[in-house]
């Protein structure tokens, strides 16, 4: 009982410090987990298995890659106030193992600097998707769309026999 109550007085404590950094530092480490999970997963897929698709009516392996990539940067750059990015343009554009993982990676840094912005700036107002919204939407949007994806993913690698990253221990 006397260390059920130490454990709940200390989240007691903690609750609000939590609950301050819930902000643009939880869309970050929600982006971060998605963004490692995919890239590993990216590098581990080989050359031949990027074609893969479970069914012709699917992208392939290296197309949901390339579409990772370019969706990626189009929520940063607007978060960034950067010229909007097309969302497929990499997909259309770049077919190798080499070429997708190094689109895939350069997005990842380039969303690491929309992440590094603030509560403060997080709250200011963009156009997404012809709406007004927040850049914390977007970013959120981006954190979730990667987590969607990461799913097909999974998906793609267990049919092929192999262990997605977050199995992987």
């Amino acid at each position: 009982m006397k260390r059920f109550s130490i454990s709940l007085a200390a989240l007691l404590i903690a609750a609000p410090a939590f609950a301050q950094s819930a902000g643009v530092d939880a869309a970050r480490a929600n982006w971060q987990v998605m963004s490692n999970y995919i890239t590993k997963a990216a590098d581990q897929m080989t050359e031949a298995d990027y074609a893969y698709k479970p069914v012709a009516t699917v992208r392939s392996f290296g197309q949901l890659i390339g579409h990772i990539a370019g969706s990626q940067y189009m929520f940063c750059s607007i978060v960034m106030g950067d010229a909007a990015r097309g969302e497929d343009d990499i997909e259309k554009s770049t077919t190798t193992k080499a070429g997708l993982v190094a689109a895939l990676k350069a997005s990842n840094e380039y969303c690491a600097k929309a992440y590094a912005v603030n509560d403060a700036q997080a709250a200011g107002m963009i156009k997404l998707f012809g709406q007004d919204r927040s850049k914390m939407h977007a970013l959120v949007m981006n954190a979730a769309h990667l987590a969607e994806h990461y799913g097909n993913i999974v998906t793609y690698m267990r049919i092929k026999g192999m262990v997605p990253p977050s199995s992987q221990r």
